[in-house]
Protein backbone atom coordinates (compact mmCIF):
# COMPACT_ATOMS: atom_id res chain seq x y z
CA UNK A 1 0.00 0.00 0.00
CA UNK A 2 3.08 2.46 0.76
CA UNK A 3 4.83 1.57 -2.61
CA UNK A 4 1.65 2.56 -4.12
CA UNK A 5 1.08 5.87 -2.40
CA UNK A 6 4.70 6.53 -3.00
CA UNK A 7 3.87 5.63 -6.76
CA UNK A 8 1.58 8.11 -7.05
CA UNK A 9 3.53 10.85 -5.13
CA UNK A 10 5.84 10.39 -7.93
CA UNK A 11 6.60 13.76 -9.94
CA UNK A 12 6.25 13.73 -13.80
CA UNK A 13 7.04 16.97 -15.74
CA UNK A 14 6.08 18.99 -12.49
CA UNK A 15 3.21 16.79 -11.11
CA UNK A 16 2.59 13.84 -9.46
CA UNK A 17 1.21 11.05 -10.60
CA UNK A 18 -2.07 10.75 -8.75
CA UNK A 19 -2.38 14.39 -10.54
CA UNK A 20 -1.98 12.88 -13.88
CA UNK A 21 -4.27 10.12 -13.35
CA UNK A 22 -7.07 12.15 -12.08
CA UNK A 23 -6.26 15.15 -15.38
CA UNK A 24 -6.73 11.37 -17.87
CA UNK A 25 -9.83 10.45 -16.32
CA UNK A 26 -11.28 14.04 -16.03
CA UNK A 27 -9.97 14.02 -20.01
CA UNK A 28 -11.72 10.68 -20.52
CA UNK A 29 -15.19 10.90 -18.68
CA UNK A 30 -15.38 14.73 -20.89
CA UNK A 31 -14.73 13.02 -24.56
CA UNK A 32 -17.02 10.47 -23.38
CA UNK A 33 -19.97 11.78 -21.37
CA UNK A 34 -20.49 15.27 -23.44
CA UNK A 35 -20.43 13.41 -26.52
CA UNK A 36 -22.93 11.02 -25.74
CA UNK A 37 -24.97 13.65 -24.12
CA UNK A 38 -25.03 15.23 -27.29
CA UNK A 39 -26.00 12.61 -29.51
CA UNK A 40 -28.52 11.54 -27.04
CA UNK A 41 -30.27 15.00 -27.47
CA UNK A 42 -29.55 15.14 -31.12
CA UNK A 43 -31.44 12.18 -31.14
CA UNK A 44 -34.67 13.26 -28.46
CA UNK A 45 -34.29 16.62 -31.13
CA UNK A 46 -35.02 14.59 -33.95
CA UNK A 47 -38.24 12.48 -33.07
CA UNK A 48 -39.52 15.57 -31.49
CA UNK A 49 -39.21 17.46 -35.10
CA UNK A 50 -40.49 14.37 -36.52
CA UNK A 51 -43.30 14.24 -34.44
CA UNK A 52 -44.57 17.49 -35.31
CA UNK A 53 -44.14 17.13 -39.43
CA UNK A 54 -46.06 13.67 -38.72
CA UNK A 55 -49.09 16.06 -37.23
CA UNK A 56 -48.40 18.80 -40.37
CA UNK A 57 -47.63 21.54 -37.31
CA UNK A 58 -44.67 23.77 -37.61
CA UNK A 59 -41.54 23.06 -35.15
CA UNK A 60 -41.02 25.51 -32.30
CA UNK A 61 -38.29 27.98 -33.18
CA UNK A 62 -36.60 27.05 -29.84
CA UNK A 63 -36.58 22.76 -30.23
CA UNK A 64 -35.39 23.42 -34.00
CA UNK A 65 -32.59 26.44 -33.19
CA UNK A 66 -31.03 24.33 -30.38
CA UNK A 67 -30.74 20.78 -32.32
CA UNK A 68 -28.80 23.05 -35.40
CA UNK A 69 -26.78 24.45 -32.92
CA UNK A 70 -25.94 20.79 -31.28
CA UNK A 71 -25.48 19.58 -34.77
CA UNK A 72 -23.10 22.17 -35.41
CA UNK A 73 -21.21 21.26 -32.70
CA UNK A 74 -17.67 19.73 -33.82
CA UNK A 75 -15.73 16.60 -31.85
CA UNK A 76 -12.36 18.84 -32.47
CA UNK A 77 -14.39 21.56 -29.98
CA UNK A 78 -15.44 18.54 -27.54
CA UNK A 79 -11.90 17.24 -27.37
CA UNK A 80 -10.39 20.80 -26.83
CA UNK A 81 -13.45 20.91 -24.14
CA UNK A 82 -11.71 17.73 -22.51
CA UNK A 83 -8.52 18.99 -22.90
CA UNK A 84 -9.50 22.18 -20.78
CA UNK A 85 -10.75 20.09 -17.99
CA UNK A 86 -7.17 18.37 -17.71
CA UNK A 87 -5.06 21.47 -17.71
CA UNK A 88 -6.95 22.82 -14.94
CA UNK A 89 -5.59 20.22 -12.92
CA UNK A 90 -2.61 20.34 -13.64
CA UNK A 91 0.45 22.26 -13.33
CA UNK A 92 2.28 22.56 -16.55
CA UNK A 93 5.38 24.50 -17.62
CA UNK A 94 4.92 27.64 -19.09
CA UNK A 95 5.69 26.84 -22.39
CA UNK A 96 3.74 23.49 -22.49
CA UNK A 97 0.55 25.89 -21.01
CA UNK A 98 0.49 28.69 -23.24
CA UNK A 99 0.57 25.87 -26.22
CA UNK A 100 -2.42 24.05 -24.75
CA UNK A 101 -4.02 27.78 -24.27
CA UNK A 102 -3.50 28.45 -27.78
CA UNK A 103 -5.25 25.37 -28.91
CA UNK A 104 -8.36 26.02 -26.40
CA UNK A 105 -8.64 29.46 -27.09
CA UNK A 106 -8.40 28.96 -30.93
CA UNK A 107 -10.46 26.27 -31.23
CA UNK A 108 -13.30 28.23 -28.76
CA UNK A 109 -13.62 30.86 -30.88
CA UNK A 110 -13.74 29.01 -34.59
CA UNK A 111 -16.65 26.66 -33.09
CA UNK A 112 -18.43 30.47 -31.40
CA UNK A 113 -18.03 31.01 -35.44
CA UNK A 114 -19.81 28.00 -36.47
CA UNK A 115 -22.58 29.12 -34.08
CA UNK A 116 -22.80 32.36 -35.29
CA UNK A 117 -22.97 31.38 -38.88
CA UNK A 118 -25.77 28.52 -38.27
CA UNK A 119 -27.55 31.30 -35.88
CA UNK A 120 -28.09 33.49 -39.10
CA UNK A 121 -28.69 30.71 -41.38
CA UNK A 122 -31.47 29.64 -39.01
CA UNK A 123 -32.92 32.84 -39.09
CA UNK A 124 -32.54 33.28 -42.77
CA UNK A 125 -34.49 30.12 -42.82
CA UNK A 126 -37.05 30.97 -40.46
CA UNK A 127 -38.15 34.69 -43.02
CA UNK A 128 -39.43 31.95 -45.52
CA UNK A 129 -43.10 31.57 -45.99
CA UNK A 130 -44.29 28.87 -44.90
CA UNK A 131 -43.61 25.82 -47.77
CA UNK A 132 -40.74 27.68 -49.68
CA UNK A 133 -37.99 26.18 -47.37
CA UNK A 134 -37.01 25.31 -51.15
CA UNK A 135 -37.43 28.04 -53.21
CA UNK A 136 -35.55 28.76 -55.91
CA UNK A 137 -34.45 32.34 -54.34
CA UNK A 138 -32.51 30.32 -51.67
CA UNK A 139 -29.91 29.25 -54.33
CA UNK A 140 -28.97 33.09 -54.91
CA UNK A 141 -30.22 34.42 -52.07
CA UNK A 142 -28.79 32.78 -49.16
CA UNK A 143 -25.82 32.29 -51.08
CA UNK A 144 -24.72 35.58 -50.94
CA UNK A 145 -26.20 36.70 -47.30
CA UNK A 146 -24.29 33.34 -45.91
CA UNK A 147 -21.26 34.23 -47.75
CA UNK A 148 -21.61 37.96 -46.14
CA UNK A 149 -22.13 36.63 -42.13
CA UNK A 150 -19.19 33.94 -42.75
CA UNK A 151 -16.93 36.76 -43.28
CA UNK A 152 -18.13 38.64 -40.83
CA UNK A 153 -18.60 36.21 -38.10
CA UNK A 154 -15.16 35.03 -38.69
CA UNK A 155 -13.53 37.79 -38.89
CA UNK A 156 -14.89 39.07 -35.67
CA UNK A 157 -13.65 35.48 -34.17
CA UNK A 158 -10.48 36.27 -34.54
CA UNK A 159 -9.73 39.24 -33.42
CA UNK A 160 -11.51 38.43 -29.99
CA UNK A 161 -9.15 35.36 -29.86
CA UNK A 162 -6.22 36.81 -30.68
CA UNK A 163 -7.44 40.02 -28.21
CA UNK A 164 -8.23 36.52 -25.71
CA UNK A 165 -4.20 35.33 -26.59
CA UNK A 166 -3.17 38.86 -25.47
CA UNK A 167 -2.10 40.45 -29.01
CA UNK A 168 -2.51 44.10 -28.92
CA UNK A 169 -5.51 44.56 -31.73
CA UNK A 170 -6.19 47.88 -32.07
CA UNK A 171 -3.37 49.00 -33.89
CA UNK A 172 -4.60 45.88 -36.20
CA UNK A 173 -7.90 47.37 -36.40
CA UNK A 174 -6.35 51.30 -37.63
CA UNK A 175 -4.02 48.94 -40.10
CA UNK A 176 -6.98 47.31 -41.39
CA UNK A 177 -8.61 50.32 -41.72
CA UNK A 178 -6.16 51.63 -43.78
CA UNK A 179 -6.05 48.96 -45.67
CA UNK A 180 -9.64 48.41 -46.01
CA UNK A 181 -9.86 51.50 -47.56
CA UNK A 182 -7.00 50.87 -50.01
CA UNK A 183 -8.59 47.53 -51.09
CA UNK A 184 -12.09 49.02 -51.13
CA UNK A 185 -10.83 51.20 -53.68
CA UNK A 186 -9.11 48.57 -56.02
CA UNK A 187 -11.54 46.32 -55.98
CA UNK A 188 -14.67 48.75 -55.85
CA UNK A 189 -15.95 46.94 -58.91
CA UNK A 190 -16.38 43.18 -57.22
CA UNK A 191 -17.88 45.47 -54.05
CA UNK A 192 -20.84 47.52 -55.86
CA UNK A 193 -21.56 43.73 -57.70
CA UNK A 194 -21.43 42.31 -53.70
CA UNK A 195 -24.00 45.11 -52.76
CA UNK A 196 -25.92 44.54 -56.05
CA UNK A 197 -26.20 41.08 -55.08
CA UNK A 198 -27.18 42.14 -51.31
CA UNK A 199 -30.02 44.29 -52.74
CA UNK A 200 -31.51 41.54 -55.39
CA UNK A 201 -31.66 39.14 -52.11
CA UNK A 202 -32.64 41.97 -49.67
CA UNK A 203 -35.90 43.34 -52.65
CA UNK A 204 -36.12 40.06 -54.78
CA UNK A 205 -36.96 41.79 -57.88
CA UNK A 206 -36.30 37.92 -59.50
CA UNK A 207 -35.35 34.63 -58.17
CA UNK A 208 -34.24 31.63 -59.89
CA UNK A 209 -36.61 30.37 -62.45
CA UNK A 210 -38.03 33.40 -63.55
CA UNK A 211 -37.97 34.62 -67.42
CA UNK A 212 -36.47 38.16 -67.55
CA UNK A 213 -36.15 40.58 -70.24
CA UNK A 214 -32.84 42.79 -69.72
CA UNK A 215 -32.70 45.99 -72.20
CA UNK A 216 -32.39 43.38 -75.58
CA UNK A 217 -31.64 40.43 -73.49
CA UNK A 218 -34.39 37.49 -72.80
CA UNK A 219 -33.98 35.11 -70.97
CA UNK A 220 -34.50 32.56 -67.84
CA UNK A 221 -32.87 33.00 -64.34
CA UNK A 222 -30.17 29.77 -63.58
CA UNK A 223 -28.58 31.15 -61.00
CA UNK A 224 -27.78 34.73 -58.79
CA UNK A 225 -24.33 34.69 -57.52
CA UNK A 226 -22.27 36.78 -55.50
CA UNK A 227 -20.97 38.80 -58.55
CA UNK A 228 -23.02 37.83 -61.63
CA UNK A 229 -26.51 37.10 -62.07
CA UNK A 230 -26.85 33.90 -65.56
CA UNK A 231 -29.45 34.08 -67.60
CA UNK A 232 -30.37 31.19 -70.22
CA UNK A 233 -30.89 33.35 -73.19
CA UNK A 234 -34.11 32.02 -75.67
CA UNK A 235 -31.27 30.80 -78.40
CA UNK A 236 -29.98 28.42 -75.72
CA UNK A 237 -26.50 30.12 -74.74
CA UNK A 238 -25.71 31.37 -71.33
CA UNK A 239 -25.78 34.89 -70.83
CA UNK A 240 -23.74 36.42 -67.45
CA UNK A 241 -24.70 40.08 -66.38
CA UNK A 242 -22.24 41.62 -63.31
CA UNK A 243 -25.33 42.10 -60.85
CA UNK A 244 -24.50 45.74 -61.23
CA UNK A 245 -25.53 46.28 -64.49
CA UNK A 246 -28.12 44.17 -63.80
CA UNK A 247 -29.76 47.22 -61.57
CA UNK A 248 -28.86 49.72 -63.49
CA UNK A 249 -30.80 48.05 -66.47
CA UNK A 250 -34.73 47.99 -66.29
CA UNK A 251 -35.84 44.01 -66.54
CA UNK A 252 -38.79 42.61 -66.92
CA UNK A 253 -39.97 40.05 -64.95
CA UNK A 254 -42.62 37.80 -67.46
CA UNK A 255 -42.72 35.39 -64.46
CA UNK A 256 -45.07 37.76 -62.36
CA UNK A 257 -46.82 38.93 -64.91
CA UNK A 258 -50.71 37.97 -64.09
CA UNK A 259 -52.61 38.72 -67.57
CA UNK A 260 -50.95 39.83 -71.09
CA UNK A 261 -52.28 42.95 -72.72
CA UNK A 262 -51.80 42.98 -76.35
CA UNK A 263 -52.64 45.57 -78.89
CA UNK A 264 -52.66 44.74 -82.75
CA UNK A 265 -54.09 46.58 -85.72
CA UNK A 266 -56.27 45.59 -88.63
CA UNK A 267 -56.80 47.60 -91.89
CA UNK A 268 -59.26 47.54 -94.09
CA UNK A 269 -59.39 49.21 -97.77
CA UNK A 270 -61.02 52.38 -98.40
CA UNK A 271 -63.68 51.26 -100.71
CA UNK A 272 -65.10 49.50 -97.70
CA UNK A 273 -69.01 50.48 -97.15
CA UNK A 274 -69.76 53.06 -94.21
CA UNK A 275 -72.42 50.55 -92.96
CA UNK A 276 -69.43 47.61 -92.85
CA UNK A 277 -66.72 49.32 -91.23
CA UNK A 278 -69.67 49.90 -88.50
CA UNK A 279 -69.70 46.60 -87.76
CA UNK A 280 -66.35 45.71 -87.47
CA UNK A 281 -65.82 46.42 -84.15
CA UNK A 282 -68.77 44.08 -82.64
CA UNK A 283 -67.16 41.40 -85.19
CA UNK A 284 -64.16 41.32 -83.67
CA UNK A 285 -65.42 42.05 -79.93
CA UNK A 286 -67.54 38.73 -80.20
CA UNK A 287 -64.91 36.28 -81.90
CA UNK A 288 -61.86 38.17 -79.23
CA UNK A 289 -64.98 36.77 -76.12
CA UNK A 290 -65.48 33.72 -77.75
CA UNK A 291 -61.63 32.40 -76.94
CA UNK A 292 -61.30 31.01 -73.31
CA UNK A 293 -58.63 32.91 -71.29
CA UNK A 294 -59.59 36.37 -72.98
CA UNK A 295 -61.67 40.00 -71.94
CA UNK A 296 -62.17 42.30 -74.83
CA UNK A 297 -60.94 45.74 -74.24
CA UNK A 298 -61.59 47.83 -77.55
CA UNK A 299 -61.87 48.05 -80.72
CA UNK A 300 -61.80 51.40 -82.98
CA UNK A 301 -61.17 53.07 -86.15
CA UNK A 302 -58.62 54.93 -85.38
CA UNK A 303 -56.23 56.08 -88.35
CA UNK A 304 -56.45 57.01 -92.10
CA UNK A 305 -53.23 55.08 -93.49
CA UNK A 306 -51.78 55.26 -96.67
CA UNK A 307 -53.52 52.38 -97.86
CA UNK A 308 -56.12 51.65 -94.94
CA UNK A 309 -58.72 52.45 -92.62
CA UNK A 310 -56.57 51.39 -89.68
CA UNK A 311 -58.71 50.05 -86.38
CA UNK A 312 -56.89 49.36 -83.32
CA UNK A 313 -57.51 46.30 -81.25
CA UNK A 314 -57.02 45.74 -77.44
CA UNK A 315 -57.50 42.91 -75.55
CA UNK A 316 -56.36 40.80 -72.78
CA UNK A 317 -54.97 37.20 -71.84
CA UNK A 318 -56.03 36.21 -68.82
CA UNK A 319 -52.36 34.13 -68.29
CA UNK A 320 -48.49 34.84 -68.69
CA UNK A 321 -47.81 32.00 -70.82
CA UNK A 322 -46.74 33.17 -74.36
CA UNK A 323 -47.70 29.95 -75.63
CA UNK A 324 -51.41 30.63 -74.91
CA UNK A 325 -50.89 34.64 -76.30
CA UNK A 326 -49.75 32.52 -79.51
CA UNK A 327 -52.45 30.33 -79.84
CA UNK A 328 -54.91 32.33 -79.21
CA UNK A 329 -53.97 35.37 -81.57
CA UNK A 330 -53.36 32.53 -83.65
CA UNK A 331 -57.53 31.52 -83.37
CA UNK A 332 -58.46 34.96 -83.58
CA UNK A 333 -56.57 35.67 -87.14
CA UNK A 334 -58.34 32.62 -88.53
CA UNK A 335 -61.90 33.38 -87.20
CA UNK A 336 -61.60 37.33 -88.69
CA UNK A 337 -60.21 36.35 -91.64
CA UNK A 338 -63.68 34.25 -92.07
CA UNK A 339 -65.97 37.03 -91.00
CA UNK A 340 -64.44 39.28 -93.07
CA UNK A 341 -64.54 37.15 -96.26
CA UNK A 342 -67.95 36.24 -95.06
CA UNK A 343 -69.11 40.13 -94.85
CA UNK A 344 -67.37 41.13 -98.22
CA UNK A 345 -64.81 43.42 -95.84
CA UNK A 346 -61.08 43.13 -97.58
CA UNK A 347 -58.04 43.56 -95.59
CA UNK A 348 -55.85 46.42 -97.18
CA UNK A 349 -52.69 46.33 -98.56
CA UNK A 350 -49.64 48.99 -99.97
CA UNK A 351 -51.81 49.52 -103.98
CA UNK A 352 -50.67 51.60 -106.44
CA UNK A 353 -52.33 53.43 -109.01
CA UNK A 354 -51.36 54.66 -112.09
CA UNK A 355 -52.54 57.83 -113.71
CA UNK A 356 -52.58 57.86 -117.39
CA UNK A 357 -51.83 61.28 -118.63
CA UNK A 358 -54.96 63.23 -120.38
CA UNK A 359 -54.51 63.14 -123.96
CA UNK A 360 -53.53 66.06 -125.76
Amino acid sequence: MESIRTLLEHEILGNTLRAWCIAALAFAFTFVIVPAVRSFVVRRQRATVEKYQRRGEPVPGGIAFHGRLLRQTSRLFLLTLALWFATRILDLPPRLDRLFTLIIVVTFWLQAARWGVEAVRFWLDRQLPPGRATDGARAGSFEVLIFVARLAVYTFALLVALDNLGVQIKPLLAGLGIGGIAIALAVQTVLGDLFASLSITLDKPFEVGDALNVDDISGTVERIGIKSTRLRSLGGEQVIISNADLLKSRVRNYKRMQERRHVFTLGVTYETPRERLAEVPAIVEGIVRAQPKTRFDRCHLLRFAASSLDFEVVYFVLGPDYLLFADTQHAINLALLEAFAGRGIEFAYPTQRQIRDAPP
